[in-house]
């Protein structure tokens, strides 16, 4: 008999229910506050839109030196029937190793049974084979640190939306910016443009996330790498991550459907050693008004 969306969400539920009592520490166990309650309310009344996929994190100490590895958690609907995103990370890895060790986390899980819940699984697999990676990054890092001369490289995105509008987006970005220590700033409203200024690794992370699972109208217009034998921060162009809201002209109604004021952003830009990127960003060359 074929398994329903209903049945795959109460699932998810419950194996949420088992990580909240293996997790119980505050910042062990991070989901959104309205992800669970939004699976509940339509649980109790399955003739209206499904909920958002269910997306939390799982934060784990390794070694015993309590080195920080996060899981990253996204179920499709139909999970555990289709398999999970899952997604490990760490500060302490460099972006080969992190690579290697998701690459192993996932041959993992498609060893496993179809149809059974694996996020426990995941977690414990972490926890067994997380060291090696870590012990092989701190080595690498060692050996790196002898060398003379060692060169950092700044990496910019300059990405472009249609719009950027609603709240949770806004939040998911800020957080995730000010997670992975990355500067720069968004733009709100239409057109929504953000910048990102950082390392690579951290730039790269931000883009999965951001995108992910399904934002359209959303592209990466350029990215600047400035190589440095000094601390990538005296190169960054941002001292924070800002929210970045001008003059707006347009429809306030129901749809929010106003335009930013270009010429107060390409003054922006250009206070910020930037002003080329906006004919990059939207294909005209910024011209200041006079007044």
């Amino acid at each position: 008999m074929a398994v329903t969306v209903k049945e795959c969400l109460e699932l998810q539920l419950l194996e949420v229910e088992m990580l909240l009592s293996m997790f119980p520490k505050r910042g062990e166990f991070s989901v959104e506050a309205d992800a669970v309650p939004s699976i509940q309310r339509y649980l109790r009344n399955a003739d209206g839109a499904l909920p958002p996929q269910l997306e939390y994190r799982i934060a784990l100490d390794i070694g015993e030196e309590k080195v920080k590895v996060e899981l990253q958690v996204l179920l499709p609907h139909m999970y555990p029937q289709v398999a999970p995103q899952l997604f490990a990370r760490s500060d302490a890895l460099h972006r080969q190793q992190q690579l290697q060790l998701n690459t192993r986390l996932a041959s993992h899980i498609s060893s496993l049974d179809s149809g059974d819940l694996c996020v426990c699984e995941a977690v414990q697999w972490v926890k067994d084979n997380s060291l090696p990676f870590l012990e092989n990054s701190k080595a690498s890092s060692e050996c790196a640190s002898k060398e003379v001369g060692i060169k950092e490289m700044l990496h910019r995105m300059w990405i472009y939306s249609h719009h950027i509008y609603r709240q949770e987006l806004r939040k998911k970005i800020f957080d995730c910016a000010k997670k992975l220590n990355l500067t720069g700033f968004c733009l709100t409203g239409k057109p929504g443009v953000i910048c990102v200024e950082g390392l690579r690794e951290n730039c790269d992370e931000f883009w999965r996330v951001i995108r992910y699972p399904n934002w359209k109208h959303i592209s990466c217009k350029h990215v600047e790498n400035i190589e440095t034998e000094g601390s990538i921060d005296n190169l960054r162009l941002f001292h924070s991550f800002e929210d970045l809201q001008f003059q707006a002209h347009g429809d306030y109604g129901l749809r929010n459907d106003y335009h930013m004021d270009l010429g107060q952003f390409l003054e922006f830009l250009k206070q910020h050693q930037s002003g080329h990127v906006f004919q990059i960003l939207f294909g005209v060359e910024g011209k200041l008004s006079d007044n």
